[in-house]
């Protein structure tokens, strides 16, 4: 069997001072019971600790165009945080 390296999914966004960085998507998700959708990405930087930094973002639709906005909700970022120690448990 061939080694292939695993396609990279990349995205753009569009920060609030409007420029454009297209950073790679590590998982995009969905909680069935609320309908909300999340994307997990990254700008591939590391911190102090050579850890990769990544970002979590809720997709607003309610616009049409797909949106990223923050989570301030505790108990949503509660189940964020199950999702990413499952899928660091993966790796």
């Amino acid at each position: 069997m061939e080694n292939q390296a695993l396609e990279k999914k990349m995205m753009s966004i569009i920060s609030e001072d409007g420029t454009t960085e297209e950073v790679e998507v590590i998982l995009a998700f969905e909680f069935k019971d609320n309908k909300k959708e999340y994307v997990i990405y990254t700008k591939n930087e590391k911190d102090e600790n050579g850890n990769v930094t990544v970002y979590v973002s809720n997709i607003d639709r309610s616009s049409g165009e797909p949106k990223l906005v923050g989570i301030d909700d505790e108990e949503e970022w509660n189940r964020i945080k199950d999702v990413l120690r499952e899928l660091s448990k993966g790796e």
